[in-house]
């Protein structure tokens, strides 16, 4: 096993369960109780060369991000991290190939309490708790393949040149989700939130937005009619939004298209208020994931 699943594990044990075969009374045991697990096992996991980890530099801080070469180990992974509140058997849509998450890091409580007495245990317990910062970590996970699943000849370059864009589009979305919830933690428009990340993405990846590459990402057809994709993932009604996500893509376009020099991070707040009071009400027609 590599050590990226490790390190990782030992942050967030819940990673030790097999989310194929544990309950979700044992996911919440662990994650919200912060019990051991029985078996501190990785064997359910394949391990893959092209695991990294880093500390990303943004501008609302830093956070954790990690990518998981092998598609069945993000799959398991992000399963077991989303087990406690969502079950261990909910599927992983196949244009899914990321997550931000907030986690509870219950091996950093107890090597706080550890510094303490039996009898003082209880008490720091509440003190500690009582400050998020203290426990709860923010991780974004990756994997790594055709971003939201689309292929290589479906965009027109090699595999390998599409790897290497999805892998930038990707990162670039999660941590733009990131500067988001901490930037503007009251302003969530899931739908919206998702076409910013994109054309963060996008840009950072070939320094330009093209609306009909994002049209695939969503499934979307050139004649705007929704045939299946990535907008499904944050609606029950997708066919009814493409109209204003299609106008939005084009606002997007224009916004790039006038801050041809900028940083990729330095656009969130310009394409986050491109859209109007009407289109936001459009685009807020969605269910959180």
């Amino acid at each position: 096993m590599t050590n990226v699943l490790e390190r990782l594990a030992a942050d967030y044990p819940q990673l030790y369960l097999n989310p194929d075969t544990d309950t979700q009374e044992t996911y919440r045991r662990v994650v919200l109780r912060g019990e051991e697990p029985e078996r501190k096992s990785l064997t359910h996991y394949r391990g893959d060369p092209a695991e990294r980890e880093e500390i990303a530099d943004t501008p609302a801080g830093q956070v954790r991000v990690v990518t998981l070469g092998n598609r069945q180990d993000f799959e398991l992974a992000l399963r077991s991290l989303m087990a406690a509140k969502d079950g261990p058997l909910t599927p992983i849509p196949a244009s899914q190939g990321a997550a931000m998450l907030t986690l509870f890091n219950w091996p950093r409580i107890h090597a706080h309490l550890a510094l303490y007495p039996e009898e003082e245990r209880a008490a720091e317990f509440k003190r500690f708790t009582a400050v998020r910062e203290n426990y709860v970590d923010m991780l974004v996970l990756l994997s790594r393949g055709p971003y939201s699943h689309v292929d290589a000849a479906a965009v027109g370059e090699t595999e390998a040149a599409w790897l290497e864009h999805s892998d930038t589009i990707r990162r670039y979305h999660e941590l733009t989700h990131v500067i988001c919830r901490r930037q503007y933690p009251g302003d969530v428009a899931p739908i919206r939130d998702e076409l910013v990340a994109d054309a963060v993405g996008l840009y950072a990846a070939y320094g330009r937005f093209d609306p009909m590459l994002e049209r695939r990402f969503l499934g979307i057809d050139d004649d705007g009619r929704y045939t299946g994709g990535r907008l499904g993932n944050y609606t029950d009604t997708p066919e009814t939004l493409t109209g204003a996500v299609c106008a939005a893509l084009e606002r997007i376009r224009a916004v790039v298209e006038d801050n041809p020099a900028a940083e990729p991070f330095a656009l969130i707040g310009t394409l986050m208020s491109a859209a109007d009071l009407e289109e936001r009400k459009e685009l807020a027609k969605e269910r959180q994931a």
